[in-house]
């Protein structure tokens, strides 16, 4: 491990020691991997900026998907790169769409993709 706080180069994940340069990154960056509403319930990704592998074994990480509402509200996976949460938000999606309410699944208005 090389340091718990990380800022974004695009899509990249790089160490930043400087805790004063991490905190005013952090301040204002958009940190959203994407956001999606199936309904009343909505998944979201985002970056952590912090390192969440509290052990020296492993890849940072340093992204979060979460559900809000519905049968999987407050499920929790994490992960080390984008590509990887952009992957783990649509298995997500995917099987919060399946277990939806037939309201939810059948109205195409219902399933909203915020960012992606």
């Amino acid at each position: 491990m090389s340091g718990w706080n990380y800022i974004l180069d695009g899509h990249k994940p790089v160490p930043c020691p400087d805790i004063v340069k991490w905190g005013r990154w952090f301040e204002n960056a958009d940190r959203q991997v994407a956001a999606t509403d199936v309904g009343d319930i909505t998944v979201s990704t985002v970056f952590l900026a912090l390192d969440h592998n509290f052990t020296s074994n492993g890849p940072p990480v340093l992204f979060e998907t979460m559900v809000f509402g519905g049968k999987f509200d407050g499920e929790t996976l994490r992960c080390s790169t984008w590509e990887q949460a952009e992957k783990q938000h649509q298995q997500v999606v995917a099987l919060v769409i399946d277990n939806a309410p037939p309201t939810a699944k059948d109205d195409g208005k219902k399933v909203r993709k915020l960012k992606l």
